[in-house]
């Protein structure tokens, strides 16, 4: 049922679905379950309270479930969720939840999280996420789906980054991402919409449109306050599907800071 190398170490807990292939000096806890299909490289490592969904590939030297970085973690049960179809490159690391952010770290399906990239403790990352070389999340992080970390980019902990956005190469996000923003700098300003991305995704023209008028008004304006902006937009705009996850985006929470573009952007 599985392919396991001799040299691999299972523990006699873990739970490996069908078609599993586990690589040279590869190493699985007692709490871990690997789908279907699952594919474990050499040297690759995963403990903990740990899933990983059916077709996923973990490459060497990844350390999946381990011990939240958190000098709170106590040893509590915590778990770590990845879903279906992930290609975890060498050297990521993702760490499982804490009592104190809810207990569980989740990502989505269909996602790539190339070299040296981290998720850290009670992140939710959604479907389709791209996380470039040595991209880091932070703790409490939560990524939508089909969002693009560039390169060495970090995300503060507690961020929130929009469905559709993307994060430029070498560049710290302290303040939440709109969706479908672009953002860049050493420390992250809004510099747009990703209309490449949007245009790839084939939404409609008209639908666009209205997303760059209405980034404008957000934006381009200092009349009011941002959340009085949104507030304003969301209330003539409730049949434009682009702009209302902006406008819901702003308004779900009333303590947050958004990142927003410098003069000149």
């Amino acid at each position: 049922m599985a392919d396991i190398h001799p040299t691999a170490i299972i523990d006699e807990g873990a739970k490996l679905g069908r078609g599993v292939r586990i690589g040279p000096y590869s190493v699985v806890g007692k709490h871990v379950e690997l789908g279907d299909g699952v594919i474990l490289e050499s040297h690759a490592a995963v403990a903990g309270h740990t899933r990983v969904g059916a077709g996923s590939h973990i490459f060497p030297f990844a350390s999946i479930g381990h011990k939240p970085q958190d000098l709170k973690f106590a040893g509590e049960e915590t778990r770590l969720e990845i879903g279906e179809n992930n290609q975890i490159r060498e050297h990521v690391t993702m760490n499982p939840g804490t009592a104190g952010g809810g207990g569980i770290t989740r990502v989505g399906n269909n996602c790539l999280f190339m070299m040296g990239s981290h998720v850290g403790h009670d992140c939710q990352v959604g479907d389709y996420a791209i996380l470039a070389n040595n991209a880091t999340l932070a703790g409490h992080v939560e990524l939508a789906d089909h969002v693009i970390l560039g390169g060495l980019s970090a995300v503060r902990q507690w961020t929130r980054i929009g469905t559709g956005a993307i994060v430029g190469g070498m560049t710290g996000v302290e303040f939440d991402v709109i969706p479908f923003g672009s953002v860049i700098g050493d420390r992250a300003r809004l510099a747009g919409l990703n209309l490449i991305g949007l245009k790839r995704k084939d939404f409609p023209r008209e639908q666009i449109h209205a997303l760059r008028a209405a980034y404008k008004e957000l934006f381009e304006t200092e009349e009011g306050t941002l959340r009085s902006r949104a507030e304003l937009l969301a209330a003539r705009t409730a049949d434009q599907p682009l702009v209302k996850t902006v406008t819901d985006f702003i308004l779900e929470k009333d303590d947050r800071r958004f990142c927003t573009p410098r003069n000149g952007d």
